[in-house]
């Protein structure tokens, strides 16, 4: 029985929070506050235009109710696009982003105040949104579907905290619908060029340059195919992303891909002078470093190497010691098994020895994306080269390089990736002078476009290297 004084309706709410709160705190105190307070006026201004009502402030949070959802999202949209344009006069590492969580729930009034799972439910999805962005559940999404302008993307089912019951959300992101149409159009006008220069002992290495605009490279990693990777779901997200802004430059590694396969030397030092020899050819003095997986390494040390080159070095799911150098008798155990199957069945039509490894590299993906990582595996090299990569990838170790690292650093990491432990991110990032590291929630190694870390990933990184060094 409901007590006198408490009822129960139904509302629309929406919470509203920093994203980045304590970096930002930490960076200028004084100054994120005079500019939250100017952004809580705005976003408290245009909640009363909307006909909403803000229940409560929370230091760096909002929560305001809305008779209509649609209203609600119209009210977010409006509040994104305002922030958008009040932050384009702030330096990058000053700029004041909020996430957004928008449900439709049945709701507890208590002397004016809301309280219940309709409430919670909201907080939880602003915490899955990307900055600058919106996160609504499905109950708004049957909603405002068809009523607003704006593109959704399903995300699926979403496990949250405190709410016993999965919750399916749907991502809005302000910035990414109003240039939609014409990032279709940019997206369909890339076009890789490949080209193929000389290591220096003589091997070929192959490399593509696609996109306008200031140099981008990607180091080469566990196993790349330059046609393959462009146009394959479990890349391509990425690619593309990467290429709207930069003038993106990848190579395929000796033994894989459109590079030689016959060759003498799979190492680490033959990987930096194949990286040393595409930097070469293609002609750029300086340029930010993505290193995914054991690509981290090269680009650490092709950092320390050639410093004044590196503008600036991003690091996702990577690692500076090898397996031998772990000191984890598990792990070694699991790559001998993982080397036999490589040596017993990598080569063959049936993919069920190539699927141990798909499944620990993207253990969520989708048929299509599983499918194509066990084709890429087989198409992209031979057994004998896989599995000296392997043994050159497990005897690396650059964490003597890593101390000497002078440039900014970004360094991302899934918390459950299976293919590399999360500490060994958290141990690189501990060691490169000065890094900023970014924990991503998921489980995939390399990340799909249908997890919510995706979205963060690709914003942490654009916001690094719009900081000059």
């Amino acid at each position: 029985m409901v007590e006198s004084g408490v009822t129960r309706k139904l509302a629309a709410i929406m919470y509203a929070d920093v994203a980045g709160y304590s970096r930002l705190t930490g960076a200028d105190e004084e100054g994120t506050h005079k500019i939250l307070a100017t952004y809580l006026d705005a976003i408290t201004e245009i909640i009363n235009n909307r006909s909403g009502h803000v229940l409560l402030y929370a230091g760096d949070a909002v929560l305001a109710e809305f008779d209509s959802v649609v209203v609600a999202l119209n009210c977010a949209l409006e509040i994104q696009s305002k922030l958008v344009e009040e932050n384009e006069a702030l330096p990058a590492n000053l700029k004041v982003e909020f996430r957004i969580g928008i449900n439709l729930g049945d709701v507890i009034v208590d002397r004016g105040e809301l309280y219940g799972d309709g409430v919670n439910i909201a907080a939880r999805l602003e915490a899955l949104s990307q900055p600058g962005g919106i996160c609504i559940s499905s109950n708004v999404y049957d909603q405002v579907e068809g009523k607003i302008n704006v593109v959704f993307e399903d995300i699926g089912l979403q496990e949250v905290k405190n709410i016993d019951r999965s919750v399916h959300a749907y991502f809005v992101n302000p910035v990414a619908v109003k240039q939609e149409e014409s990032a279709t159009n940019v997206t369909a006008d890339l076009h890789q060029e490949i080209k193929f220069c000389t290591a220096a002992d003589g091997v070929q290495i192959a490399y593509s340059t696609v996109g306008e605009g200031p140099p981008l490279f990607k180091t080469a990693n566990w196993l790349n195919h330059l046609e393959f990777d462009w146009e394959s779901p479990v890349w391509r997200h990425v690619l593309h992303a990467l290429a709207q802004n930069h003038c993106l430059i990848r190579y395929d590694q000796r033994g894989n891909g459109l590079s030689d396969w016959e060759v003498e030397d799979i190492s680490f030092e033959a990987w930096v002078q194949d990286m040393e020899a595409v930097a070469d050819a293609a002609g750029f003095e300086r340029f930010p470093l993505l290193g995914v997986s054991q690509g981290c390494s090269v680009a650490i040390d092709y950092a320390v190497r050639h410093p004044e080159r590196v503008s600036h070095l991003v690091l996702y799911g990577g690692y500076m010691r090898g397996r031998s150098h772990r000191n984890s008798p598990a792990q070694s155990q699991q790559e001998e098994a993982l080397i036999g199957l490589i040596r017993s069945g990598w080569g063959q039509d049936n993919p069920a020895f190539r699927q141990v490894f798909t499944s620990l590299m993207v253990p969520g993906g989708t048929p299509e994306q599983m499918d194509w990582f066990n084709e890429l595996q087989r198409n992209t090299t031979t057994p004998e080269n896989a599995i000296r990569i392997r043994y050159a990838q497990n005897n690396l170790d650059v964490s003597e390089q890593a101390s000497q690292v002078t440039v900014p650093t970004l360094v991302l990491h899934v918390r459950e990736d299976a293919i590399v432990p999360f500490e060994e991110g958290r141990r690189m990032a501990a060691t490169i002078p000065g890094a900023k590291f970014v924990a991503l929630e998921g489980r995939n190694h390399l990340i799909l476009d249908n997890e919510p870390a995706w979205p963060r990933f690709l914003e942490e990184i654009q916001t690094f290297l719009a900081t000059s060094d």
